[in-house]
């Protein structure tokens, strides 16, 4: 399950890229968007709202894993990719692994305002895919904040990227960034099923 940042929805060509890669993989991929974006078709999230949007995560969940059978796994960009953390944070048990994109470590320009209270509370194995431009957080920061995710971890880090993921033409032509998620996480999670 994929969903989207704070100004985006399940249709942006990120998520697109990733549920066709994954999905060539035979995997089931749900693509969903948050309770906030349901609501209104643009705009960021309403102040207060967060607890909302993970709970419509948690429905999506539920309602996935009446029809896989095997390991599930939620992601998202960005907010999404927070969220989702959260939830997992709060219910263990939940989700079987994390595909976080652009994990929003900090405001731009704000370092010392950690988006991490719940970290040492994770438990489920997360795969951070992060570009090396991107103002929510650098390589290094993010490196040294999931020191406190007791749960195992790793880093796919997309060079000349900033906070969409968009690299440079060139590096994109030469392997598209879904390959590339796509086969960091079959290493990381030991395959798709």
């Amino acid at each position: 399950m994929l969903t989207h940042g704070a100004g985006s929805n399940c249709r942006t060509p990120l998520l697109v890229g990733l549920a066709e890669a994954f999905a060539e993989e035979g995997m089931l991929v749900l693509r969903c968007d948050l309770p906030y974006r349901q609501d209104s078709p643009q705009g960021p999230p309403r102040p207060g709202g967060a607890e909302r949007d993970r709970e419509g995560l948690r429905n999506a969940v539920l309602a996935m894993r009446k029809l896989v059978h095997g390991r599930i796994f939620l992601g998202g960009h960005s907010y999404g990719g927070r969220q989702s953390s959260m939830l997992a944070a709060s219910a263990p048990d939940l989700v079987d692994g994390l595909l976080l994109l652009s994990y929003p470590l900090h405001p731009p320009r704000k370092p010392e305002q950690l988006r991490v209270q719940h970290f040492p509370e994770l438990r489920a194995p997360s795969l951070f895919v992060h570009g090396t431009r991107d103002p929510f957080g650098s390589e290094e920061e993010l490196t040294q904040a999931t020191r406190a995710i007791p749960a195992r971890k790793d880093f796919l880090f997309v060079g000349g990227a900033g906070h969409e993921l968009k690299a440079g033409k060139a590096a994109e032509a030469a392997t598209p960034l879904a390959q590339r998620v796509r086969e960091k996480f079959a290493e990381f999670f030991g395959g798709f099923s």
